[in-house]
């Protein structure tokens, strides 16, 4: 048993290979506007690691002044002064930097947080159909979370200590040259071996972030389907495939400790391994007088300060390569190309096309939603009656849900056109479609809000009377004896409702929008017949002219329709009154054979899980 889909399928479509330069340039799109403010971060961590590099300065000009060639205190009284000052304004200057840059930095992740919400409210379903909840967070949260302390931290830093490091070494020279020169080919060296070793980690880091995803998804899945998990016995299970998951996000973990143990073992090694050379080879120069003490003591002390950078650069190395991994995938969403865009000059809302109603024409429609896998829709045409319900019947997979997303573009046809009221619906922009068509389904989805909320979600008002009419219409007469009413907080997805509650919410959303044309999706699936009687009826009386496409999944909504499409492959083969087609079809007899069959053995199946969870609930 799985609790949680296969790593494979929960990310993005694809990763797009970039460099770590091209990548990381492209946060000048959002850290642009705080420049400035990490600009002035920048140079006063700059200027603070240059006063670290003055202090040994002072030191060979006290050691080779006051301390060897005068008997006066004052000399090394105010040498001592000059160094207790560069100290504290080296401190001022830190704390400088942390307040310019953290004000950055979080506006910077802010505005990043902001434009990935409105890019996954602005792709297609098709894109959350194939790309985990889990894996969408851990981008907006952790992922974020790493750029921002790269921006804070790391991109500041990795410049201050190459600076640093090419003027340590550059006065290491100068104080004394061959010393200096023989640090200088060691520094070489280590920039040298650590860009080679720095491959595994990114790789390691990429694949870190993947897999934190995939242990994200698995939580929201788990606690989505708790009660499934709880009424039939399965936590253990689940458990077992967390425990997996997680082992192989440890091990990717200790992968990315082991590279980076490796770089640190260079950047600690060699400049500790060429300091003790240089202490013995500087000895030897100062017996032979061809270095002075002097000269020694501010070697030794710069490579002090110089060594501290030094060893960073493997944490700075890892940040970025973090940040980079985490970059890469918040673009791989932000770049998506969305197939569903608004035209450049959008036409206005189309008036109804007749008296009775608004009129939905579907012409030669083709659905392709892969090149690689047969048209979903093929060659479709089809008119609905305006202001009447018409019942879409068909076999599963043959077309249903996908001809829903049609009207209010949630998808595009392949080919072929969609029309209300005569408009081609790509003419109009999204937006003003979706103020006509209002859709149900029956996975009903409610929102960590009021009732009332939910209900008015697609309103233009937050008229009382529309919220009891629509309330009423639907048959959810429950909310009256909720705690609050219709100001109940109803919870996570309206999970402290019932299925037949949450589908009267829904339906009642989609009344409350006042739609010319109403999508249904089999939304009172989880009630019984007589509510759904009542519905349809205080439907029809409280939203009359409206233009109603509704797929069935039981003969008894077929009974309440107007008019009856039967789909069967992706193609209208049949059309006309329930007693028509059932006179003179024989796909459709068989279709509703098959509806009723599957409607008892859904029925047991919600009676079965109601026992189990009964069952759990009093062990």
């Amino acid at each position: 048993m799985s609790a949680s889909p296969g790593p494979n399928t929960t990310r993005t479509d694809s990763h797009t290979p970039r460099s770590t330069p091209a990548t990381m340039l492209r946060l000048l799109d959002w850290a642009r506007p705080a420049l400035p403010r990490i600009a002035l971060g920048g140079a006063t961590a700059l200027l603070a690691s240059l006063l670290a590099l003055a202090i040994p300065q002072v030191l060979k000009v006290v050691i080779e002044g006051p301390l060897l060639h005068s008997s006066s205190v004052s000399g090394l009284v105010w040498a001592t002064a000059l160094v207790l000052v560069l100290g504290l304004l080296e401190a001022f200057l830190v704390w400088c930097r942390r307040v310019f840059i953290a004000t950055a930095a979080t506006g910077a992740e802010h505005d990043m947080r902001v434009d990935l919400y409105h890019r996954l409210l602005d792709l297609p379903i098709g894109f959350h159909n194939r790309t985990s909840g889990g894996q969408l967070i851990q981008r907006s949260m952790g992922d974020l979370s790493a750029v921002r302390r790269w921006i804070a931290f790391g991109f500041v830093m990795m410049v201050v200590s190459v600076v640093t490091i090419v003027a340590g070494v550059a006065l290491m020279v100068v104080n004394a040259p061959p010393l200096g020169l023989l640090y200088l080919v060691g520094a070489i060296v280590m920039i040298v071996l650590t860009f080679r070793l720095r491959r595994s980690y990114g790789e390691a880091a990429r694949r870190a972030r993947d897999q934190a995803g995939d242990l994200a998804t698995n939580v929201e899945e788990s606690v989505q389907g708790i009660r499934v998990l709880k009424a039939f016995g399965r936590g253990e299970d689940a458990h077992e495939d967390f425990l997996s998951q997680a082992d192989e996000l440890r091990r990717t973990e200790l992968v990315k400790a082991g590279a980076q143990a490796r770089i640190t073992a260079v950047l600690t090694i060699l400049p500790e391994s060429l300091l003790a050379i240089s202490l013995g080879l500087g000895a030897w120069l100062v017996v032979e007088g061809r270095l002075t003490i002097g000269g020694l003591s501010a070697f030794f002390v710069t490579a002090a300060v110089v060594n501290r950078p030094v060893e960073m650069l493997g944490n700075l190395l890892a940040m970025t390569l973090d940040a980079r991994a985490a970059l890469d995938r918040y673009l791989d969403v932000i770049d998506l190309p969305n197939p569903l865009t608004d035209p450049s000059d959008p036409a206005p809302l189309p008036e109804p096309a007749t008296a009775e109603g608004s009129s939905v024409e579907l012409r030669d429609v083709v659905v392709q939603l892969s090149p690689n896998e047969p048209p979903v829709l093929s060659g479709l045409d089809l008119t609905l009656p305006p202001g009447r319900t018409t019942a879409l019947v068909g076999l599963t997979g043959s077309g249903k849900s996908t001809l829903l997303a049609l009207l209010p573009r949630l998808l595009d046809p392949t080919a072929g056109s969609v029309r209300l009221d005569g408009a081609d619906v790509r003419t109009i922009s999204r937006r003003d479609v979706r103020t006509i068509v209002a859709p149900a389904f029956e996975d009903s989805v409610l929102f960590s809000s009021t009732v009332r909320d939910n209900v008015l979600m697609g309103a233009d008002t937050e008229d009382e009377r529309r919220l009891n009419e629509a309330l009423e219409a639907a048959q959810a007469d429950f909310v009256a004896d909720l705690p609050e009413g219709v100001d109940t907080v109803i919870g996570e997805e309206g999970l402290s409702l019932s299925g037949g509650q949450r589908q009267r919410l829904s339906l009642a959303r989609a009344i409350a929008a006042q739609p010319r044309v109403l999508v249904l999706d089999d939304p009172l699936s989880a009630v019984d017949v007589a509510t759904e009687t009542a519905a349809t009826d205080a439907l029809r009386r409280i939203l009359p002219g409206t233009t109603t496409l509704v797929v069935a999944h039981r003969p008894s909504t077929v009974a309440l329709a107007d008019h009856v499409v039967v789909l069967e492959n992706g193609r209208i083969t049949g059309e006309g009154t329930h007693a028509e087609l059932l006179a003179g079809h024989p796909h459709y007899r068989y279709v509703l054979t098959a509806m009723e069959q599957e409607h008892e053995e859904a029925q047991q199946a919600r009676a079965d899980a109601a026992a189990a969870a009964e069952q759990e609930g009093v062990a």
